[in-house]
């Protein structure tokens, strides 16, 4: 019985090869979450063989490591992006409130989930979550410290509301990968509580005209 022959890979340079890796393990992860980027599945997806994934990236921690980092800060960069335009720090929190609760993101909250799962036993994915997490508490403390310097906010902590609100929003977008609940209640779960944490008046962190007019992350970052 004759077996099937594998087309030999097109040669490539080796800056070529490890960037086509590192794609095809962005994209199995924003498919199927980080559990499903193995050497197999990344293979398959660039058209390799297994070995030669292994060869470019013999620690498969690594590169799931580095897979999660490529997705979660090319998703931070964009929601800073959506964000920046708006010229008051009410704004532009609200509109990254109401982005980040877009049942559109679910790809990249899946990833987000797997990273905290996974990283239990991986210590370089665990660095990479808490580097990742750390970077979004920054983006989202210079929102708010601005709001208490033009004294659109008043908090005494605004280091505890960042993260007060990131915790919020990463609970309810897991949820929300199981349909629990509206998708518009989880969102006022989060304006309810940060306006009454910031001392604005009930409705001030409505979305503003704009926000969420992305097509979701995988969209953007494709």
């Amino acid at each position: 019985m004759s077996r099937a022959v594998r087309p030999r890979a097109a040669r490539k340079s080796a800056e070529e090869r490890a960037a086509e890796i590192r794609t095809g393990a962005r994209d199995v992860a924003l498919e199927g979450g980080l559990w499903a980027v193995t050497l197999r599945s990344v293979a398959a997806r660039v058209g390799v063989t297994p070995a030669l994934v292994a060869h470019y990236q013999p620690n498969m921690e690594v590169l799931v490591a580095d897979t999660f980092t490529a997705v979660v800060a090319a998703e931070m960069a964009e929601v800073a992006g959506i964000v920046e335009p708006y010229t008051s720090p009410t704004d532009r929190l609200a509109a990254l409130i109401h982005t980040l609760i877009e049942t559109a993101r679910d790809d990249v909250t899946t990833v987000w989930l797997d990273g905290w799962s996974l990283g239990r036993r991986s210590a370089p994915l665990a660095t990479a979550v808490r580097a990742q997490m750390d970077a979004w508490q920054h983006l989202v403390l210079g929102i708010v410290d601005d709001g208490c310097s033009t004294g659109e906010f008043t908090a005494s902590d605004p280091q505890t509301v960042a993260w007060h609100l990131l915790g919020m929003v990463d609970g309810l977008s897991a949820q929300g990968l199981v349909s629990y609940r509206d998708p518009a209640a989880r969102g006022r779960l989060v304006t309810d509580a940060l306006e009454h944490a910031l001392g604005l008046p009930s409705g001030a962190l409505t979305a503003p005209a704009g926000a969420s007019a992305t097509t979701g992350c995988s969209a953007a970052r494709a």
